[in-house]
């Protein structure tokens, strides 16, 4: 019996079927029972580094541009799915769940000819086109967020699988350690950004703002910029008036979140539920270029609630204001904190570790 995890990709993908994988350890599955498929990009060092056996497959997306390339994408599909399909048949796999992107449908069929149930698990509110595919013949379709269910089959709401030092969060007992970590002072509220891994330059715009509005001593600001701009954001914190401690990254969020009093970021599936899980009053700014409007439909539910507040891109000249706010109203945080809170949903990696080991027996 061997489960197979098909990410590839972005970290979206990877790092929910990495919690999952983890949640299935927990439950008494062997390492060697967990199989990983994917390409070259990311899971190809992230999953070996967690221990996971992994068949890194020649695979690639579909090119949005017209490229000639995209002329050749069922060969190469073909030939993926194929020795995707040797390999489950030799380790014997008998489930196999899938995390959308370019690897999940050759994963699916590869899966369906040697027998083994089909899952999918879809990070955003907006299911992608693999997960579309594969929902139809799925045993079940894990969602993140309400809106996905009316697009995919057998839909069961069960949130982002996160790793447990998120699904296990504690704010009160994080706290100090956090403000100590990052140097802040505790009697200040504080300012969390966040861009991603990459950054997110109008946010870091935006942070500026705020931080020249507001007097000397105000508040801290907390910001993680992304490697691309921890230099030019850098170079603003020095000669701000606040208390602006400015990170490359942290792999730790759980202190990020912790240390922070209310968060401006994008909103990306899994901060989405990052923020809820940990009870974090926000102010997001979907990314407007995104696929399909996938960040803006990803932080309805939790804005249409009261725990976050949505600002469009083209609106974004209104968040300085709408921070400033919110820094000084303790009592609308801790509302908006409430309320995210009662929308997290922790044990998404044990719900669906459960459902893949009741499929297997």
């Amino acid at each position: 019996m061997t489960f197979a995890f098909a990410a590839a990709g972005t970290g979206g993908h990877v790092f929910p079927a990495l919690a999952v994988a983890d949640a299935l350890r927990e439950a008494g599955v062997d390492r060697d029972q967990i199989l990983f498929v994917g390409g070259k990009r990311m899971a190809a060092t992230a999953v070996p580094a967690a221990g996971y056996d992994y068949l890194e497959v020649d695979i690639r997306g579909l090119r949005r541009s017209l490229s000639a390339e995209n002329l050749a994408l069922p060969a190469v599909v073909w030939r993926a799915s194929k020795r995707m399909q040797q390999e489950f048949s030799k380790r014997r796999v008998t489930v196999a769940i899938a995390f959308g992107g370019y690897i999940s449908v050759p994963a699916a069929w590869a899966a369906r000819r040697v027998g083994a149930k089909v899952f999918l698990h879809e990070q955003n509110a907006v299911p992608g086109l693999a997960n579309k595919l594969i929902s139809r013949r799925a045993t079940t379709s894990f969602i993140a967020f309400p809106e996905a269910a009316a697009k995919l089959s057998r839909p069961r709401l069960v949130g982002n699988p996160l790793r447990p030092a998120l699904a296990g969060y504690q704010r009160d007992a994080l706290r100090g350690a956090a403000l100590e970590r990052y140097g802040l002072d505790g009697n200040r509220p504080v300012l969390g950004v966040l861009g991603g891994s990459l950054g997110a330059k109008i946010l870091n715009e935006v942070a500026e703002r705020v931080a020249d509005a507001h007097d000397e001593g105000d508040m801290s600001i907390l910001h993680l910029t992304g490697h691309a701009h921890y230099e030019t954001v850098s170079a603003l914190a020095v000669g701000s008036a606040q208390d602006w401690k400015v990170h490359a990254f942290e792999d730790n969020m759980e202190y990020f979140y912790a240390a922070s009093d209310v968060v401006l970021s994008r909103a990306g599936a899994l901060t989405i539920s990052e923020l809820a899980v940990t009870g974090t009053p926000s102010v997001v700014v979907p990314y407007a270029a995104g696929a399909a409007g996938h960040q803006a439909a990803n932080a309805t539910h939790l804005a249409a609630a009261g725990g976050a507040e949505i600002v469009a891109e083209e609106d974004v000249d209104t968040v300085p204001a709408l921070l400033q706010q919110l820094i000084v109203d303790r009592d609308r945080r801790a509302m908006m904190a409430s309320i995210a809170a009662g929308l997290g949903k922790p044990d998404a990696a044990q719900a669906i570790a459960k459902a893949l080991i009741e499929a297997a027996t």
